[in-house]
């Protein structure tokens, strides 16, 4: 039986899109396949690791009747990234193979039966729907990702809050050092939600969303329910299962009542930071900042005794304070942001800084001290 023919990259781009879950090896065997479905002049495609299951239907030519198998993702897309582009492919199924031929290549696939494979048991008592822009919750996801803990065996902390409330999406993340939130405007009102999506999760939405061309500006459409997340977007289907626990309350995490606010260019700092880091100890990576008289003195050095210094003019005529960070936390958060200024609050040498985007109440970051 013909499963599926079609033009390679068609079929290359529904197999990519389900497959970025799927391990190449699993102690089951069958989650390293994808389950194929052909049903009418569609195939849909499905991957699932237990905890997330990803599905999208593409039209593709082959012979009538329902039919359904499982082969191995990753084989089959290598295998299609090493053809012609312009190529057409076919999948024919006979016995327990799969047949991929394209021009005179052919490759035979062994298959696991569908039956076994496991899809995950959706809840039945999701939320009410919301959605933004793809290019929208991408964005914010950019914003917020890398503060997520890893590993960390406060389970709760190894993803992003997101929290949907009147016309507000927020999303959080905090490995317990440093704290990232970013906020969107919704068009609907909603009752409160929140949910900890996981982190492999947030990195499976990350790659998947489109920022740019023509599914920029299509919507995703987000729903909860207690214990799972489906979102749905570019014909695609994405059902996860959340992370149990209660995140930090993090309104009270981001400090209020700064005594210093500086606007500073992102780029520059940005940039003196990388420089500095490149003699920090690979150990602690502390980079000591020091304002005072209308200048930021940016320092590092390291076992070796090797020394770094960055001079940046800013408009300060406060009190010198004399304050030390893990440079990563502030790299991080500078190559994110996309804006062309920063702002920065400061209390003194011991609290926390506050990054923000100036004018705006939308995107807020904590990071703490380190003691040098």
């Amino acid at each position: 039986m013909i499963v599926l023919k079609g033009p390679q990259d068609q079929l290359l781009a529904a197999l990519t899109a389900v497959s970025g879950i799927v391990e190449r090896r699993h102690t089951l065997p069958i989650l390293a396949n994808v389950l194929m479905k052909r049903e009418g002049d569609e195939v849909e495609f499905i991957s699932s690791d237990l905890e997330i299951q990803v599905r999208t239907r593409a039209p593709f030519a082959g012979d009538a009747g329902p039919f359904a198998t499982t082969v191995g993702a990753r084989k089959l897309i290598d295998i299609l990234k090493s053809l012609p582009s312009d190529q057409i492919c076919s999948l024919t199924s006979n016995q327990s193979k799969l047949t991929l031929q394209a021009g005179k290549s052919r490759f035979t696939l062994q298959t696991l039966p569908a039956e076994d494979f496991p899809l995950v048991q959706e809840a039945p008592d999701f939320g009410p729907a919301f959605a933004v822009p793809q290019a929208t919750l991408k964005a914010l996801i950019n914003q917020v990702h890398f503060a997520m803990a890893v590993h960390d065996i406060r389970f709760y902390l190894n993803g992003i809050l997101f929290v949907a409330e009147g016309h507000t999406l927020t999303l959080v993340a905090t490995d317990g050092h440093r704290l990232a939130m970013a906020q969107a405007t919704l068009e609907v009102e909603m009752p409160k939600q929140e949910v900890i999506l996981p982190r492999k999760t947030v990195l499976e939405l990350q790659r998947l969303l489109k920022d740019s061309g023509k599914d920029e500006n299509a919507g995703i459409e987000m729903r909860f329910s207690g214990n799972q997340a489906r979102f749905s977007f570019s014909g695609m289907e994405f059902v996860t299962k959340l992370v149990e626990g209660k995140f930090p309350d993090y309104n009270r995490v981001i400090p209020k009542g700064h005594r210093h606010h500086l606007v500073l260019g992102r780029q520059p700092l940005l940039s003196a930071l990388q420089r500095a880091a490149i003699l920090t100890s690979d150990k602690f990576k502390a980079v000591r900042l020091s304002f005072a008289d209308n200048l930021l003195t940016i320092a590092a050095s390291n076992a070796e005794q090797e020394e770094a210094k960055e001079e940046i003019e800013i408009d300060y005529a406060g009190d010198p304070i004399e304050t030390g960070f893990n440079v990563q936390y502030l790299t991080e958060v500078l190559a994110n942001m996309p804006q062309e200024m920063v702002g920065l609050d400061l209390h003194d040498s011991a609290s926390s800084a506050l990054f923000t985007v100036p004018e705006r109440q939308d995107f807020k970051y904590v990071v703490m001290p380190m003691r040098i």
